[in-house]
């Protein structure tokens, strides 16, 4: 790779970091929407308001040198010239049919669309226009606007219900699922920084260039080499989710390779490893509730580690949906089954889990998946110690 992309993937890698340490329990998403934004492909937020993902598009965005950002919050009554460009008022008084461009869709290099699934039946078609080829047919018929977008970060509290949102749906190759934190110690955290005083020495912010972004949308990843092992694992997993009856377009395998090429990319490779799969667990499913299903097949092919930490998540969900069945028990019966049943499994799981981190690192395996799951075992043992013995969140330790 060369030296300016080799910068480029640096730089990203810099902004992920920074990100996620502001962001609490946002790693994999801040690492997947860099990875789409470098595909020049467009990503689906879904989890509830107040989860922190406009704000997230901005910063990522705001770290982009030169890039001209445009949001919206859509609604059943949104007109396709508030998304586009508004009529020059002052031009229809003279005659001329104009419209505006600057500040909206037509001129943005990342778009955050709010509520994506709200889109009115009249701005549809231009939406999908949008998404899917770059352009903007004028309100008066005039030639396409080409638009710079590179991306949209478009989010939802919702699933799609309709065959218009549905068609939008389909164009969002990327998916991500958030929810409110669910450590406490992060909660606790979150808190302490809305009251905070302001930190001696700013947060480091790194930032990269435009032209340098749109070299590597354009000429750094599709550069990316993909060996035919990794074309053998693409075509066995297509096969192990139709088993499964878990179906995915054509078109949206072959985007899908955009976003492994692009996952290299941001790790500073110049061809694609398996490792990069694990991606194709935030595209291959169109309900939450087939998530799992896909996210096991993935790991099935490529990452033993992870696949042994979802099998102790699976025990880890157990204990807190436990935990969830006793509240309102008195603080006797909650110690005594701390004693007698979570605290043994918590522990032991938190240390196999640290273990499999060790042996994934070492072998250059990746180990978001691990992470995650380490992130809801720490969650869970706050839970215990915070609900069941009655420990201050403030005190509890962040690492095991």
């Amino acid at each position: 790779m060369a030296g300016d992309a080799q910068d480029t993937a640096r730089r990203l890698r810099a902004v992920c970091e920074e990100l996620s340490g502001r962001f609490f329990e946002r790693d994999d998403v801040v690492r997947t929407l860099a990875v789409t934004l470098l595909a020049g492909q467009h990503s689906l937020v879904l989890g509830p308001p107040g989860t922190a993902k406009s704000e997230l598009a901005r910063e990522l965005t705001g770290r982009i040198d030169g890039a001209a950002y445009w949001e919206i919050l859509l609604s059943k009554f949104t007109a396709p010239t508030r998304m586009f460009g508004p009529i020059d008022v002052a031009a229809l008084a003279r005659g001329e049919y104009r419209q505006v461009y600057d500040g909206r869709a037509t001129t943005a290099h990342v778009a955050f669309v709010d509520e994506i699934f709200k889109c009115s039946t009249a701005a549809l078609n231009e939406t999908l226009g949008y998404l899917n080829e770059r352009i903007y047919h004028p309100e008066n018929g005039g030639a396409p606007i080409r638009c710079p977008l590179i991306g949209a970060i478009t989010a939802s509290n919702e699933l799609p219900d309709g065959e218009d949102s549905a068609a939008i749906y389909d164009r969002l190759l990327v998916r991500i699922e958030v929810g409110y934190l669910e450590d406490p110690s992060n909660f606790a955290a979150l808190v302490r920084s809305a009251v905070g005083r302001p930190a001696a020495e700013p947060a480091p912010r790194t930032t990269l260039e435009l032209a340098a972004l749109q070299r590597a949308v354009t000429e750094g990843v599709p550069a990316v080499d993909v060996p035919d092992a990794i074309v053998d694992a693409v075509v066995t997993l297509r096969a192990a989710l139709r088993r499964k009856e878990l179906v995915a377009s054509d078109r949206r395998w072959r985007q899908a390779v955009g976003l492994l090429q692009a996952s290299a990319y941001l790790d500073g490779r110049t061809e694609v490893a398996e490792t990069d799969l694990s991606v194709l667990t935030h595209v291959l499913w169109d309900s939450p509730a087939q998530r799992p299903v896909v996210e096991r097949e993935v790991l099935n092919l490529v990452n033993p580690d992870a696949r042994e930490a979802l099998d102790l998540a699976d025990v880890i969900e157990e204990l807190e949906a436990q935990l969830d069945a006793m509240a309102g028990q008195s603080r006797e019966a909650l110690s005594e089954w701390v004693i007698k049943n979570a605290h043994h499994k918590l522990a032991m799981a938190g240390k196999r889990l640290e273990r499999l981190r060790e042996e994934a690192a070492s072998a250059g395996r990746s180990t978001a998946t691990i992470d995650r799951v380490t992130g809801r075992q720490r969650a869970v043992r706050a839970r215990v110690l915070t609900e069941a013995l009655g420990v201050d969140a403030s005190m509890v330790p962040t690492q095991l």
